[in-house]
């Protein structure tokens, strides 16, 4: 029979006294097949077969990662690696995952299960697995140097705990975390209550995503690993819109969205049309008298949320950030602001010497989402995706809750287009407009100045173009 550090040899665990000790009634068994995915789709629920049922969750843009029972010990397999994420059609970037995406794939469990989770490292650095928000026993808490040795490039290690108690978590990295994180690091995990739970209800749709950000400069592939404030992507599940999957749902449906930020800014988490209730974070369900009704909840760095409403309200409703610069792609943050300046007469003399010059932003930024302006090999317009009525001029953290009558119980596809009822939709107004009144007088000041100007003074203003002017 091999010994237990035979055993660590042979496999390339990890050993020491802890983990030898954590290890050794499994170690024979072997580490389970890693599966991997690299589709950037929505893929369907993963209906348990195995373990304890649970109604499971749909990552959108993502996947639940399959496991197996040895010994009524639920086992997982992580694999750290070195990806290619589709983070919109025409668009790839080389970041780090797990399994074969960025983000990893969705851990599901349920309260009480023992889980075992191998993770090995393919990385051309040592890394390692925090759970974050979960009660695990200290030298399980994934922190390198802190509570464990960190796993070296071709080293699997094996984490062993039970998951105590029901709610929505992350993991990450805490092994050279702003680099690791940056290139995409991190996944969501899931776990279900085993009976049932007075603080949580059943819903018939249970979305998951993770808010993450990227610096990619246009027509590269790989993030900028040290950037801490000006990011250019701002993605969810490292997808950007146009890239992210609509969240489609049967009318008055119960639906739970959970969103994790893992970026380093908070996101006002917008929805259109409906009204929900924050019910639980990280740190666990949220008890009946703390809930009020929102239609925007801040989620603020290395934070879970978790929001639920009923979706009575047929219709294409938008989900997004609600910091407008957050809902656009690649843009650049030393851009001066035009708006005003009249370029006619300029932009003809320089396309006499450069035919493809084009004047941007004389009259807002609008123009730039139906432009057909050349673009890098390598990027996404910055305001794009096409709508039924026309250009949406969105981008990064955006999508559409879709409800509609005809969706089937249990199915997720896109239904397509809203169709409106005659008369519902706004229209252009073709009677006469009464021009509006306006207040010219002085009015209401408590101490009107003395000393007034001989004329009156327009002032000009200019929108700071650099951070320095912040």
């Amino acid at each position: 029979m091999t010994s237990r550090r035979e055993f660590f040899k042979f496999a390339g665990i990890a050993g020491g006294a802890a983990s030898a000790a954590a290890v050794g009634r499994y170690a024979l068994a072997g580490v389970p097949e890693a599966v991997i995915q690299t589709q950037p789709d929505t893929m369907p629920a993963l209906v348990p077969n195995t373990g304890r049922p649970y109604n499971p969750v749909v990552t959108l843009n993502g996947w639940t990662l399959p496991w197996r029972m040895n010994q009524g010990v639920k086992e997982f397999h992580l694999v750290a690696e070195p990806v290619v994420r589709e983070m919109a059609p025409g668009f790839k970037a080389h970041l780090w995952g797990y399994n074969g995406q960025s983000p990893g794939p969705t851990i599901e469990v349920v309260e009480g299960d023992r889980v075992r989770v191998f993770v090995t490292n393919k990385l051309p650095e040592h890394t390692s697995v925090h759970w974050h928000g979960q009660r695990v026993p200290n030298g399980m808490d994934g922190v390198s140097g802190l509570t464990q040795r960190a796993i070296q490039p071709g080293q699997t290690f094996v984490y062993e705990f039970v998951a105590r108690r029901p709610g929505s978590f992350m993991y990450h990295p805490h092994a050279d975390e702003m680099t690791q994180m940056a290139m995409g690091m991190m996944g969501l995990w899931i776990t279900h209550p085993k009976d049932k739970h007075p603080l949580i209800d059943t819903v018939q749709r249970d979305f998951c995503f993770l808010l993450n950000a990227f610096d990619i400069d246009p027509g590269s592939y790989t993030p900028k690993t040290m950037t801490m404030l000006d990011f250019n992507l701002w993605a969810w599940n490292s997808r950007v819109f146009p890239g992210i999957d609509s969240l489609n749902v049967k009318l008055n449906d119960k639906v739970r969205i959970r969103v994790g930020n893992l970026t380093m800014t908070n996101h006002p988490i917008h929805l259109h049309g409906h009204e929900f209730t924050v019910t639980g974070t990280d740190g666990g369900a949220i008890p009946h008298t703390a809930r009020w009704p929102e239609v925007t909840t801040d989620v603020a760095v290395g934070q879970m949320r978790q929001i639920e409403f009923v979706a009575d309200e047929e219709g294409d409703w938008a989900l997004h950030c609600h910091k407008s610069h957050h809902t656009m792609n690649a843009m650049g943050h030393n851009v001066p602001t035009l708006i005003g300046v009249d370029h006619r007469d300029i932009g003809k003399k320089i396309n006499r010497l450069i035919p493809d010059y084009m004047v941007m932003g004389e009259r807002g930024m609008a123009d730039m989402a139906e432009m057909e302006m050349p673009l890098p090999d390598n990027t996404v317009p910055m305001m794009t995706g096409e709508g039924p009525f026309g250009s949406v001029e969105m981008g990064g953290m955006f999508s559409v809750l879709k409800v509609r009558k005809t969706q089937k119980n249990g199915d997720y596809s896109n239904p397509g287009w809203f169709q409106h009822p005659p008369g519902t939709v706004a229209q252009p107004y073709a009677g006469a407009v009464v021009p509006p009144k306006r207040q010219h007088g002085v009015g209401g000041q408590s101490m009107p100045r003395v000393d007034k100007p001989a004329s009156e003074v327009e002032v000009q203003i200019r929108k700071p173009h650099a951070h320095g002017e912040h």
